[in-house]
């Protein structure tokens, strides 16, 4: 597992004090403010800055970083990545999982049929959806609830599903 997660984008800034405004990737945007410091990845370099100020602009999170104070300073972190460190993040309820972790995971049948790997996950509302791609690059949408998906090991990297009639 990752030791830190990408929480956003810095899109554009914000002001003339160094204000960066970010494209959350959270699904609260209020973790924000308890972060306390984040990680902007610059190429193969992680930046530590500690979070000043936190406000929010619709679906936009207006950070103000401890060292960036002018707009020609914020402009050199436009359209980079922010991280935070993995103890930072909420823990989960269980049986849900953060989506970078679930991302790449083997899956196979009860019967030990291998199906190929999580591509992606979407939300329908009512419950997430895992994209299953092969090696042949055929997909399989499977949803993310009890009667179908029977085991998760994230340190493994495998889960275990039974399909059920329709799904393949």
């Amino acid at each position: 597992m990752d030791k830190y997660f990408e929480i956003g984008q810095i899109v554009n800034t914000n002001g003339l004090k160094g204000m960066l405004k970010v494209k959350p990737f959270t699904d609260d945007i209020k973790e924000f403010e308890e972060f306390g410091t984040i990680y902007i990845q610059k190429k193969a370099e992680l930046i530590e800055f500690k979070i000043e100020a936190v406000r929010y602009a619709k679906q936009m999170v207006l950070l103000k970083l401890e060292g960036i104070d002018d707009i020609n300073e914020a402009e050199k972190y436009r359209n980079l990545y922010l991280k935070v460190d993995r103890s930072k993040m909420p823990k989960l309820p269980e049986d849900s999982y953060y989506i970078v972790d679930l991302i790449d995971c083997e899956v196979v049948t009860i019967e030990g049929e291998n199906l190929g790997k999580v591509d992606d996950v979407f939300s329908t509302g009512s419950n997430d959806v895992y994209v299953v791609k092969n090696e042949l690059g055929k997909q399989i949408l499977l949803p993310a609830i009890g009667e179908v998906i029977k085991n998760v090991d994230i340190p493994n990297k495998k889960i275990t599903v039974k399909l059920m009639e329709g799904l393949v």
